[in-house]
């Protein structure tokens, strides 16, 4: 009798899918083991795999439809062959990191093996249809990071259901059916980001199914010292749903039950789709039977008792006797398909190999010509034979080493004049180029949507354009943005009822629902993660951090998977976030909001606004709104009470990026700042004026991008002194605008006078008027600064203050 005659005679456990699902075990197991090879033997730097976890895998591709996604992580292997997404071939060329998107369409050889993503965008930018694709995010390494993002993806399915006015977005979504399979290591549930997440979606109810791998240990430590009661279902267990409590299902089943898995997700992807329940399976006795991964051997840390265990429990081998013992195959069928298995996975391996090597052979040769071309016509003969013999010896060589080659020859001849320096510099000059493209593209868009392509709409006014405070002008603007597009909604904490803590959305909930102005917890990862994931589906989602000196607990989810994911995928996907905060309040440590350096250093790949006040801020938002990139947009804190007029049409306002604004015109000194440090420095220069200086003032109004025309240096070519001015700490924000101007824009040839600094001291600002005064940036700081520089260049005309 069959051991689970229940599930005979299902289109799921036909005779013909069970073997076709060992097929690909095998296969899976088998790119496993000579991938490590090939990291051992020098062909790759690095490897890792889902050796050990493949029949769980397979059981959960079969609940997987199409316009479903996958949030996963660099295990995960067997589901995207299993879904279509991946051949052998393919994951061979991530290994050796090929950089052409027709070997290696997940990332274009930028990421490290393991890391699978589904192209969403054509070779312009625009969107695919994601209703008939099998969805996969684009992985990242940083453990639990794929998390947040499945928070989003999944609370989309819930909007897709909920809001008629979206159902059109029919390449987007088949009216919230969707469901996310997020996937993740056991010892990564210690991660915060999980946590955060499983209240998150437990709160929310959305169609998330997350498969935790547990094989007992995060590299080398075991699970007693990961998890409460060594085990994540067990820790869980106060969420799990009851008949009076929603909540989320929690399963466990063991990972080389082939029945069982396969059951257990059907009927957790059933209950997830249809009912929109989050689940949690967690999938236990699964084993590593490489380890963790190339950097090292697993003998070192587990027992013989606990390998000799691995290997009975190994989810192939158990699959093997099951198929045996319920007489789906005989032992020779099986060792024919094991065998094919190998030859499968031996035949991707080389055909991947020998794809990779061919142009690189190509150039190898002919950059070994050039060089022996040189040496015929150099007076460094000896000296270029030698580089050739050592780039003769190279094993394996790669770009790196004949671009290099060829630059140690360059440098040799010096000011030669013949043919075969010419050819070498035309080749170095190409091959930079060409590697242009294939590692430093698609950081922002191309696309026809680049924000950087909108064009400018200066704000109207008229006689009767009223003088309002800020948070009126913001607030009008978001009225009408809501008003017009369906696909735009808001989410944060206190963002709904109260219409934000500095009233920028005031009544807006009422007006709009809860489904377009949503408050949420105080969990600012996930905040962050469910705007990611509701823009990869083609919303618009402006999501908040309260105060920008909380975006540090969101800052892993935006540096590592937002700012990212365009270049990592090649241009294959996107994520168009908006999200909102508010700094320069200029008390207090914990809001005084200026930490632009970290943003400017972690976050390239998104945009970093900082308006001074509330028209711009408008203005910034349309042109986001209207382009495909993500940003960061900082409102200045102290102004949402400070007067401004009201354009007529505050509604189609836009400001271009990367363009600074002269506030005013002066023929002495440049002052380069932005934000709310503007009106400040505006105050200052009122005071050198009635001292005989008259300063320009530059509003840089984007850090990134900054200055895209070098209209700076036409400043200093004008007043041949200049000062950066800015609230963060010293060598930060203030540096970099020094750099991009003095050295991108070269203007430091103008200068008569050493360039300044003004920013605050080396800690945060303490709470209170004088904490403040004494430690960020002030009227007098900037007003001091500048005569000083003054007085350096006549101190006759400009005695001393004091």
């Amino acid at each position: 009798m069959l051991q689970n005659d229940s599930l005979t005679g299902s289109s799921i456990l036909s005779k013909e899918n069970i073997i076709d699902d060992y097929r690909l075990a095998c296969e899976s197991r088998q790119v496993s083991l000579l991938g490590r090879k090939d990291t051992m033997g020098g062909r790759s730097k690095f490897g890792i795999f889902g050796d050990g976890k493949e029949v769980a895998q397979i059981a959960m591709a079969r609940a997987f439809r199409r316009g479903d996604f996958r949030s996963g992580y660099y295990r995960d292997q067997t589901i995207e062959a299993a879904l279509g997404n991946l051949s052998w071939q393919q994951f061979f060329a991530q290994m050796y990191a090929h950089a052409d998107l027709l070997h290696e369409p997940n990332t274009g050889g930028r990421s490290m093996n393991g890391h699978f993503s589904t192209r969403w965008l054509d070779e312009n930018g625009q969107w695919l249809d994601q209703t008939q694709l099998h969805n996969s995010v684009c992985d990242i390494s940083s453990t639990a990071g794929q998390i947040p993002r499945a928070v989003g993806l999944a609370y989309a399915s819930k909007l897709y259901r909920a809001n008629k006015d979206i159902q059109n977005l029919t390449t987007f979504s088949n009216q919230g059916n969707e469901i996310i399979f997020a996937t993740i290591g056991d010892a990564s549930t210690s991660q915060g980001m999980f946590w955060e997440a499983m209240n998150a979606v437990g709160v929310l109810q959305v169609p998330l199914l997350t498969s935790v791998w547990d094989d007992g240990y995060g590299i080398s430590v075991p699970i007693k010292y990961q998890t409460t009661k060594a085990s994540i279902s067990k820790a869980l267990a106060g969420l799990q749903r009851n008949e009076d409590e929603p909540g989320i299902e929690i399963i466990t089943v063991n990972g080389w039950d082939y029945p069982a898995l396969i059951e257990t997700y059907q009927r957790a992807a059933a209950l997830c789709r249809e009912e929109q329940v989050p689940v949690l399976i967690h999938v236990t006795e699964l084993t590593q039977p490489q380890g963790h991964s190339t950097s090292g051997s697993h003998e070192r840390y587990k027992s013989k008792q606990r390998l000799n265990w691995e290997n009975d429990h190994d989810c192939n081998r158990r699959f093997r006797n099951w198929i045996l013992q319920n007489g789906y195959a005989t032992d020779e069928d099986l060792e024919l398909i094991e065998t094919e298995a190998k030859e499968t996975a031996h035949q991707s391996r080389n055909q991947a190999w020998q794809s990779y090597r061919k142009d690189l052979d190509k150039e190898y040769l002919a950059t070994i010509q050039l060089l022996q071309n040189a040496m015929h016509e150099s007076a460094f003969a000896s000296e270029i034979s030698n580089i050739v013999l050592e780039l003769s010896k190279t094993y394996l060589p790669v770009r790196k080493d004949m671009v290099s080659s060829i630059r140690k020859a360059l440098r040799l001849m010096g000011s030669e004049e013949h043919k075969s320096r010419t050819a070498l510099l035309d080749s170095l000059h190409n091959s930079l180029k060409e590697n242009e493209k294939r590692f430093s593209t698609h950081l922002y868009s191309n696309s026809a949507d680049s924000p950087l392509l909108v064009k400018a709409v200066e704000p109207i006014y008229s006689e009767n354009s009223p003088t309002v405070d800020g948070r009126e002008i913001i607030r009008s603007y978001f009225n009408a943005l809501f008003e017009r597009d369906p696909r735009v909604l808001a989410l944060g904490e206190d963002v709904g009822m109260i219409g934000d803590v500095n009233q920028g959305m005031a009544g807006l909930q009422e007006k709009f629902g809860e489904l377009r102005i949503t408050d949420t917890g105080i969990r600012e990862a996930t905040i962050v993660g469910q705007g990611v994931g509701l823009a990869m589906r083609g919303l618009r989602p402006i999501v908040e951090i309260q105060y920008f000196d909380y975006i540090y607990y969101a800052l892993a989810t935006l540096t590592d998977d937002l700012a990212t994911l365009q270049y990592r995928t090649a241009g294959g996907q996107k994520a168009p976030l908006i999200v909102r905060t508010r700094g320069h309040r200029l008390e207090g440590i914990w809001h005084s909001g200026s930490p632009m350096g970290t943003m400017l250093s972690s976050l390239r790949g998104m945009h970093v606004i900082v308006p001074r006040n509330f028209t711009q801020a408008a203005g910034f938002y349309n042109t986001l709104i209207k382009g495909d990139d993500p940003a960061l947009v900082i409102e200045p804190l102290n102004s949402y009470r400070q007067k401004e007029i009201l354009p007529d049409n505050i509604s189609e306002i836009c400001l271009p990026l990367g363009v600074p604004e002269v506030l005013r015109q002066g023929k002495d000194i440049t002052i380069v700042t932005y934000g709310s440090m503007c009106r400040i420095v505006m105050e200052a220069t009122v005071q050198l004026q009635q001292l005989g200086i008259e300063a320009e003032v530059i509003d840089v109004q984007t850090l990134l991008p900054f200055d895209i025309h070098s209209s700076i240096i036409e400043s200093i070519k004008k007043t041949s002194r200049v000062i950066f001015a800015d609230e963060d700490v010293p060598g930060s924000a203030s540096a970099y605008m020094m750099q991009q101007v003095l050295e991108k824009q070269n203007a430091y040839r103008w200068l008569d006078s050493a360039p300044a600094t003004i920013s605050a001291k080396d800690h945060r600002p303490p709470y209170g008027s004088d904490g403040d005064y004494f430690t960020k940036p002030n009227m007098d700081d900037v007003l001091e600064t500048a005569y000083r520089i003054m007085r350096e260049s006549d101190p006759v005309l400009y005695p001393e203050l004091f």
